[in-house]
């Protein structure tokens, strides 16, 4: 039982670390002459420029859901830790479960959005490694909600 728990607690962490990453890094959109983020579009031509992401509504929602995303991780990660020492012997983690599928629900939201509004596809860029973060954490984000789920607390 206890390696489970720990594989449990070490997918958590690596979705956790996947989330942090797919948020801050300057990589959702890649081409030769820029590179777009949830935070900045930076060129490099003449040297290296960055400037604010668009005020536009579909990336300040995209914004907000990574940043929702993040921290719904984390607050099931410590309400993990915390029922892991107070839930009775055969309890179930739902509190756990139901923030991780909230946090893979969140992050399938705003890489959907991304997808769907980013303005620099038609211009021959292609999706970064943190776009693709991004999408590797929704499964895997979903997959240990529904393992939360179905873990039981044993002696």
């Amino acid at each position: 039982m206890l390696l489970i728990l720990l594989g449990v607690l070490v997918l958590h962490l690596i979705i956790l670390i996947l989330l942090l990453i797919s948020t801050s890094v300057n990589a959702w959109t890649v081409s030769s002459q820029r590179t777009l983020d949830l935070w900045y579009s930076c060129l490099y031509g003449g040297g290296y420029h960055c400037s604010p992401a668009s005020n536009e509504d579909w990336i300040q929602a995209v914004q907000a859901l990574m940043v929702l995303s993040v921290l719904f991780c984390l607050l099931s990660l410590i309400f993990f830790l915390c029922q892991l020492f107070t839930l009775v012997k055969g309890g179930r983690f739902y509190f756990t479960a139901v923030f991780q599928i909230f946090a893979s629900l969140f992050v399938m939201c705003g890489a959907i959005i991304y997808t769907v509004m980013s303005p620099d596809r038609e211009a021959g860029a292609e999706f970064g490694y943190a776009y693709i973060l991004a999408w590797v954490a929704f499964p895997l984000c979903l997959v240990s909600g529904l393992i939360y789920i179905v873990l039981r607390k044993r002696e």
